[in-house]
């Protein structure tokens, strides 16, 4: 090998440097799943779409001033910087913003899939 090797921290922080550098603000529109409120107060969840998902984190001086409750399945469109957690060297989305569209086609999907087979 011709290159010195760096480490996976290494690795990550310069992967961060360009998410959060050459990315901007970003504003996506997807459904919700897995959603979780742990004590801290942090929102995290996973905004999808038929094809692809992110992993997204909103943390407790952003989710306050959101005017409504979210839930499993509903579709949002959110404002926010993308990211890298390192530890697990998953990119992320961190939400600043976030705004409701009613309940996401998945959703609607799974609820008319149950109906059908109650």
């Amino acid at each position: 090998m011709s290159q010195v090797p760096i480490s996976v921290s290494a690795l990550n922080a310069q992967v961060r440097d360009v998410l959060e550098h050459d990315f901007g603000t970003v504003y996506l529109i997807g459904e919700m799943s897995n959603l979780a409120r742990p004590g801290s107060g942090h929102w995290y969840f996973t905004l999808k779409d038929a094809a692809a998902q992110i992993r997204c984190a909103m943390f407790r001086g952003n989710n306050r001033s959101v005017r409504f409750q979210p839930q499993q399945g509903d579709q949002v469109v959110v404002r926010g910087r993308l990211s890298l957690y390192a530890a697990r060297g998953d990119y992320q989305l961190i939400v600043e913003h976030m705004e409701a569209e009613g309940a996401g086609a998945l959703q609607r999907e799974y609820q008319t899939r149950l109906e059908r087979l109650r």
